[in-house]
């Protein structure tokens, strides 16, 4: 079952590709906070530049 997000609780209002307001069928969740997207393009936008980064730093921790 895939988790519910609420833009009530999203950390930023503007999705950070476009500068538009965020849209609620946009959001994921990173690090922990839901972060928005205007459309979810940018949202999947984010999600693939940001996957490779992610797999580095958890390579790192696990040392």
């Amino acid at each position: 079952m895939a988790e519910t997000l609420n833009i009530e609780d999203c950390i930023n209002e503007v999705c950070p590709w476009s500068g538009k307001p965020v849209s609620p069928d946009s959001l994921t969740r990173y690090r922990g906070e839901v972060v928005g997207f205007c459309n979810p393009g940018c949202r999947d936008k984010f999600a693939a530049a940001t996957a490779p980064f992610d797999e580095a730093i958890d390579k790192a921790i696990e040392g």
